[in-house]
Formats: structure tokens, sequence, C-alpha cells
């Protein structure tokens, strides 16, 4: 099945994904990166938005005035204006400035001569217990300018009365067929009690005005387009606070903020582009859905085999959109190059069906979903972004982080590439936006052919595409329940800082790929449990040691690593208890001797554990070694080797490629894993569940564990499975100090 406007619009969520494509070793976001994002987004809005003169305020000059008095309206005899059964109906355009209040009644605007409305509202209280307050039936464009220190009220009723059975417009209590442009100073106060609070069926702009919006469902909706470039707005809806709608035309239906003050608390997704979203600045605080629970659940199929497609309904894309909880979402493509964000969402903080491109900004982010998620590609270009709480916090089919410091906590993955699924938690298929057309109502030759043509390069360029993890610069701290990194495709890092803390559990790894880790510069320490460890792959150009505990550390514990001389290579205290250590650096040289020790104390300041200044002292020293090899696997006892097939000491996969999911084999007669491809022999972990077994009941364990591995099973299946026939699976719950965090 294909979705026309999907293929029509692929080249701008390619683009967009394209966006600040630098790269900056340093880790350090410099004024000139910052520019140039700016500046990419800024040429996206303006290939869009189109700011005419009287889209800006402007003194008022030659008005026809007038005044509203309950029941009745005064105005100069010659003005192209009707007032009837309480409604003022204007029919040309020109200028109207208009006070006092109107009871039960409405200012309608049906101009004959094709030229702009404006309304400049000077203090009035509109409210029409039927229909819309303010109602733009034909017009050119309607301007309406809040004067500097006036309030405005504007509401309607809960019910409205339409002529026809089959209309259902106006449906806002300002509403306008056509495009519609607010500015100003002075404020709007806005109560849509029946549906919407403004609605514009073609392109609605802001440019300035303290705007307060109730709805019973959306707030600010344009049909054709969302632009603002200042104001102040408090949105509370029940539905979505700022939404576009066209999905039948593929250059439209975009939102583009470039500043602004915006509150936003809504049932449904705080901001949603039925098309893209750009944003170059401004001030976000969006509460989506009643915000992120208290404790995250994490999706409840933790290994899921590959599902079939189903085709979409209406219906079911309907029932799945209205469910959509999050805080900033697109069907196309999201680029944010600054601004500042608080996002509390039910579902996803930032999400797109497409890409996702952030070139900078400040983030704080609590979700019950996934903080950063693009079904296509994510791009990390710079910003200050922390992700406090989420199930996985930054996911797509390919990641790249250029620049920026990302600090993220997940009740699952921390980062997760998740290869190109079209699955969700539960197996349902991924949402479209709200109104927006399922593959199966778009789908025939004709729109094949078209979409065909069109997008002949795109394709071409997503073909090329890798399910891989890139880390070129910036900064990165993972608190992780599941596994830190993980990639179904590969990992590859060039430069930058990584930190991985957790998981705790065997059944997640610190890191975790399917394909090649390949490191070629940067510092990437990954501390959790030694269950499914995995280290860089042989090929790689910089060296690195993997170090496996005879017990469980405790969380805080200091892991030092210095050479012969006494040059610090990493001092690095983990967040959490773990029983093995991945460290690769720059410093770390094949040939070269090194000791690792544990304990003691910093005299330096750590960010986020890390000790990059100050003398280390009072610790114990574990082990003396010298590299021998990219990759050097240590034990209390020194130098040891990855066993066969890839399997690491401390019973997870060491180098190269770890079994997949359908190719892993179970454990021997003898309770040991096999060596070879997809084996390795664990000590101390899940080897030890297979040990002393009567053979009827290892051969039960083997296909409970094939089961899990395949993804028939999920992992709390599989144990209680295990359970029942007498073995203890190590536990997935997070211990009570972790809990506690």
């Amino acid at each position: 099945m294909i979705n026309k406007r999907m293929f029509k619009m692929a080249s701008v969520a390619l683009s967009a994904s394209l966006l600040f494509a630098c790269s900056n070793e340093s880790g350090q976001e410099s004024s000139t990166e910052k520019t140039i994002a700016y500046e990419e987004t800024k040429t996206q809005i303006d290939s869009m938005v189109n700011y005419q003169d009287d889209d800006l305020y402007s003194e008022v000059e030659n008005a026809e005035k007038i005044q509203l008095n309950g029941t009745e309206a005064g105005f100069d005899s010659s003005a192209a204006v009707i007032f009837e059964e309480n409604t003022l109906t204007i029919k040309a355009g020109g200028t109207y400035m208009i006070s006092g209040n109107l009871d039960d009644g409405q200012i309608s605007i049906d101009s004959e001569d094709k030229k702009t409305v404006r309304l400049v509202l000077d203090g009035v209280d509109i409210n029409s217990s039927d229909t819309a307050a303010i109602n733009v039936v034909n017009a050119e464009k309607t301007v309406i300018s809040l004067e500097e220190g006036t309030e405005n009220i504007i509401s309607d009723g809960e019910q409205y009365v339409y002529e026809d059975s089959d209309t259902d417009e106006p449906n806002a209590a300002i509403f306008s067929k056509d495009d519609l442009t607010i500015n100003g100073s002075g404020s709007l106060i806005v109560d849509g009690n029946y549906n919407n609070g403004i609605t514009s069926k073609d392109e609605l702009k802001i440019t300035g005005g303290d705007i307060q919006i109730t709805a019973v469902d959306d707030g600010l909706m344009g049909r054709d387009l969302v632009a603002v470039t200042a104001g102040t707005i408090a949105i509370e809806a029940g539905g979505d606070g700022i939404k576009t709608s066209n999905d039948k035309d593929a250059a439209k239906g975009n939102i583009a903020l470039e500043d602004g003050e915006f509150s936003i608390v809504s049932g449904n997704d705080g901001i949603q582009s039925i098309a893209s979203l750009y944003i170059t600045d401004g001030t976000f605080t969006i509460a989506a859905g009643g915000g992120s629970p208290e404790t995250v659940e994490t999706s409840e199929n933790m290994m899921r085999a590959p599902q079939e497609e189903t085709e979409t309904t209406e219906e079911t894309a309907k029932e799945t959109t209205s469910d959509s909880k999050k805080g900033i979402k697109a069907t196309m493509a999201i680029a944010i190059s600054g601004g500042t964000f608080d996002i509390d969402s039910l579902d996803d903080a930032v999400h797109s069906d497409g890409d996702v491109t952030i070139g900078g900004g400040e983030w704080e982010i609590a979700t019950g979903d996934d903080g950063i998620h693009a079904n296509n590609v994510a791009l990390i270009q710079g910003g200050s972004i922390e992700v406090a709480k989420s199930n996985e916090a930054l996911e797509a089919d390919n990641i790249t982080i250029n620049d920026g410091t990302l600090i993220l906590t997940a009740a699952d993955d921390g980062i997760n590439v998740s290869g190109g699924s079209t699955m969700m938690p539960g197996g349902a298929m991924p949402e479209t936006a709200a109104g927006g057309n399922t593959a199966a109502e778009e789908t025939s030759a004709d729109a094949e052919a078209e979409a065909t043509d069109e997008t002949e390069e795109t394709e071409a360029a997503e073909e090329e595409l890798e399910t891989k993890l890139s880390i070129n610069g910036g900064f990165v701290s993972v608190n992780a329940a599941g596994d830190g990194l993980d990639s179904n495709g590969s990992i590859e890092m060039n430069g930058g800082t990584v930190l991985v803390n957790g998981p705790t559990e065997n059944m997640n790894g610190s890191l975790d790929y399917d394909g090649t880790l390949l490191i070629e510069g940067g510092l990437l320490i990954a501390a959790g449990s030694s269950g499914m460890l995995q280290a860089a792959s042989e090929e790689s150009a910089q060296s690195s040691i993997v170090m496996t505990f005879p017990e469980t550390q405790a969380a805080g514990t200091l892991v030092h690593v210095e050479d012969s001389k006494g040059t610090v290579i990493a001092t690095f205290a983990p967040v959490k208890e773990f029983q093995a250590i991945f460290i690769s650096s720059p410093d770390l040289k094949v040939d070269s001797s090194y000791s690792l020790s544990t304990g003691g104390t910093s005299s330096g300041e750590a960010e986020n554990g890390l000790y990059t200044e100050g003398e280390y002292q009072g610790g114990t020293k574990m082990v003396d070694f010298t590299l021998t090899e990219t990759v050097t696997w240590l034990d209390e006892n020194g130098v040891t080797e990855a066993a066969a097939g890839g399997m690491g000491p401390g019973g997870g996969f060491g180098g190269g490629t770890p079994p997949a999911s359908g190719n892993f084999t179970p454990p021997t007669e003898n309770g040991e894993m096999p060596s070879g491809e997809g084996g390795g022999r664990p000590e101390g972990n899940m080897g030890g569940v297979f040990e002393n077994l009567d053979e009827a009941t290892r051969a039960k364990a083997q296909e409970i564990m094939q089961q899990m591995m395949n993804g028939t099973l999920t992992q709390d299946e599989a144990a209680t499975k295990m359970k029942e026939i007498g073995i203890e699976m190590p536990s997935k719950e997070k211990p009570e100090a972790e809990a506690a965090q």
C-alpha cells in the first residue's frame, strides 16, 4: 500500500534530516553551528510562509468605528455594515474599530470585494450562544488587531444550531473560511465551549498579542498553515493545543514557529502538524495527555518477532490518532534550531512519522513513552537535552549525534536504533496524524506512478540509509534500565563523550548491537550487568578494555584506569550497581601497560560521574595489564579471552556480531552455552540456570529460552514458565535503591 502524501513529502522529510549536517568532534556547540542551524530552519520557514505588511500591526488610520451596546450597534450610515437580529455583518474590505459588548450575537464578515478586512478590537465582549462569535464567511484575508491595553473576550455556547443538517461549520468561537491573522499587543480571551477556540480553514498567522484560549476540542487550528512570530499564547484544550489539518495538498499543513511564549495544556497532542513542523525560537511549556505517569511502564513485548503489516483502515486510524497524547508531533518532519522546551507528556515528547532534526535549544522532557522519536532519521546537532523520565529516551531507525549535551534517563533502552520496524508496543501500527488519509485510501495505480516519478531521488537516498547509531561529537549520559545503547544495526563512534549507566539485570546490556561497533575516536564508558555484555568490534581503530568483576559493585564505586606512568585514562563512578565496565579512550594504546582500580576517592569534580581532573587515591588495585589487542578482556586475574562465538567471559557477547534473535542456540545438555555462531560460555550468569538439571527439565528450559529469543515469549512470560519448572531467571526488576531515584 502506498500513501501518496507520504511519497510527495518524502523529499521534505529527507531534507530536514540533512539540516545542520556539519560535525563538531570537540563536543562543544559553536556559535557558527548555532547560526547554521537557525539559518537552515529559517530558510525552510521562508519557503512556506509569506508575511505581508498587513500581517504586522500598524497604527489605526481611517477606521470605521463601531460601538456595540448589548443588543445594538452604532456606526456611520455610510459604512459597509449591516446589523440585523444581533448579527453585525461587514460587507466590504477596510478597517473597522470595534468596542463594547454584544450579548448573544455575532460579528460576521462577508466581504464582496475580495479585499482585506481588518477588525481592530478595542475592548469587546462578544458572546454567541449557538454559533461562532466571530465568523469569517468570505474575505480575501481577515486581520484581527488587538489594541494596546485592551482586554477582548470572545465566547460561544455549548451547542450550535445549523441551517443545514449536513453542515458542520463554523465550529469555533473565532472561525474563518479564509486566511486569518492576529496581531497587536492587547489581550484576547477565547472560550471555545462548543468545539475549537480559533480555527482558520486556510492560513493562520499570529504576529503579536496576549492570547488565552480554552477549548473543548482543539485550541488553535489552521488548516493550511499555523505560523507565529511573536506573542504570548496560553491554551487549555480537550483535544490538540495547536494543529494543522490539510491532508490533501502535500505543500500545505505546516507549522512554523519563530518566536513567542507558549503554554499548552492539552488532552491530546500539544502541537500537531499534519505535515512538517519548524521552530527557530520561543518558550514552550507543554503538558499533554495529563502529563507523564509517576512510574513509566516499559514496552510489554520486550523481545518480539517481526510481524506482518496489516492494512490500516480509516476506522482504526481514527481510533489511533484520537489517543495520541504527544508533546510535539508531525507527520513528515520536525526541525528545531532553538528555543526553550519544558514538555511533560503521556506519550512521546517529540514525535515524527518522518525525521527529527534538533540543532539547538534547552530541553527538559518527562514522558510516559519516548523522549524523542522519529520513524526514520533522528539528527541531534546541538542543544541541551535532558530526558528525566521516559520509556526510551531517543529512538529512530537511524540516529546521528553530532553535537549537544544529552542527559537521558529511560525505563527501557536509553538510545534505541529500531531498525525499520513499523510496529509499536503490542503490535499496533504507527499512527497517522489526525484527519490524515490511510494507505488504503490513497492506493491506486496512478498514485503509485506519480509517487515514483516525484520521489525518485529521495528513494535512492533512503536506500543508502543504514540502520545505525552514529556518534560524532557532543556529550551523552545514559541512565537505562534496559539496554544503554541499542542498535538493531551497527554503532559507529568518531568523537564526543558517551557515558552509559545500566542495566543492572542480566537480560539487557549496556551496549547492544546486531552488526558492528566501530570506535574511531571519542570516550565511551559503559557500566552495567555482565549477562549480555558486548564490546567493540575488533575492526575498531581505537582500543578498548572490558572488565568483569567477580561480584556486583555498588553504585557510586569509582573505577580508575591509569597507565604505567600514572597518567589518568579515566575515572568514572557509575550511578547504578554494575558487574562489568567497558572503556574505550584515545589514550589506550596497544603494547602499553595500565592498571585498573576500584573504590577510593577523587579530588576532582565529576560531570555525570566522569572525573576529568583531580587526584585519585585510596582505591584498591584490581589488575595490572598490557594491551595486546584492540579489545582486551579483563577479570580479577588479569587479561583473559572472549570465548568463541563472541561471548565474553562474563556471559555476554564480545566483539563481533552477536546471535540474532532467530539464530539463538539453547544451552547444551550439560547446561553450557555452546561455542561458535550464536554461542559462548557464561560463567555465573545464564549458564548457571541450566546446571544440575535433569534431562526433562533441561529440555523444557531450552524450549522456553528458544521461544523467548524467537520473540514468541516476552521476558516476563519466559520467567513465569521457568519458575513453573523450578528455575529462577535473573530478575529484571530494578533494585530498591534504583527505584527510589
